[in-house]
């Protein structure tokens, strides 16, 4: 299982804070309190010593995934769909951080803990009928965290507004961005028909060759605005393509959750 292939404890809950479990012993220095010191554990050394025991706070972190057309987008057979691969994602994701003692839920369900709400993502996870997709922030716990996964291909003024939403709401995740890499590369030349996986959008060219630049340029300043609107609101952003290991994209994702609590 891709969740199996993150171990916790190496990058993610241990630090010190309210909770039952031992952590480490540190030594004492100004201003502990007596009844913080470990006598027993500070008779062993020249040097007072306290037990600090582990942070056990629980988050609640929202996971939304791309239900739209342009998700099913794959340029060969061999590589999964952006929306399989963003499942995929999602569900590993949801399995850490319930593993970790996290409350997880989908866009517009209420974050849960426990093994059963693995079942509970994955039957939440749909095809929609739009051409492309919206952030759903409806549900965001005040002070929690989320995670959007897309494309990020559609218009930008409904990702700026579940930005500003999740900002507003001391909201802090992160975007990660699923391309199929001949959406990086453009790989067209000569007569080429581009049509929306939803039939919406249609435009036919005779020489596709001509608008590589421009397109490459459009896609820059796309990836370019959204790690601008992510750093804006202290979120983080990253792309991912469907040709690579999901492996790199489950951690990056997982430790930029941890590192913004």
């Amino acid at each position: 299982m891709l969740a199996q292939t993150v171990m916790l404890g190496e990058h993610g809950r241990k630090r010190a804070g309210q909770g039952d479990e031992f952590w480490q012993y540190r030594a004492a220095h100004a201003g502990d309190s007596a009844r913080a010191i470990d006598w027993r554990r500070s008779a062993r050394a020249d040097t007072p010593f306290v037990r600090e025991r582990e942070w056990q706070a629980a988050q609640s972190v929202t996971l939304w995934v791309d239900p739209s057309r342009s998700m099913a987008f794959s340029g060969e057979k061999s590589r999964p769909t952006k929306a399989d691969r963003a499942r995929l994602l999602a569900l590993a994701l949801g399995v850490l951080m319930l593993k970790g003692g996290e409350r997880v839920g989908l866009a517009g369900q209420p974050p849960r803990p426990g093994r059963a709400q693995v079942v509970t993502l994955a039957n939440g996870l749909a095809d929609g009928a739009e051409d492309y997709g919206v952030p759903d922030a409806t549900g965001l716990v005040p002070l929690g965290r989320a995670v959007f996964l897309s494309d990020f291909l559609g218009p930008l003024e409904g990702i700026e507004t579940a930005l500003a939403y999740a900002a507003d709401r001391g909201v802090r995740g992160v975007l990660v961005q699923l391309l199929d890499p001949a959406e990086e590369e453009f790989p067209f030349s000569g007569r080429t028909v581009f049509e929306s996986m939803g039939g919406s959008l249609r435009h036919e060219t005779q020489s596709a060759n001509a608008l590589r630049d421009r397109y490459l340029a459009r896609l820059a300043e796309r990836k370019d605005r959204l790690a601008t609107l992510a750093r804006a609101v202290g979120w983080h952003y990253a792309c991912h393509h469907t040709g690579q290991p999901a492996q790199s994209a489950l951690l990056w994702a997982y430790q930029a959750l941890e590192g913004g609590r």
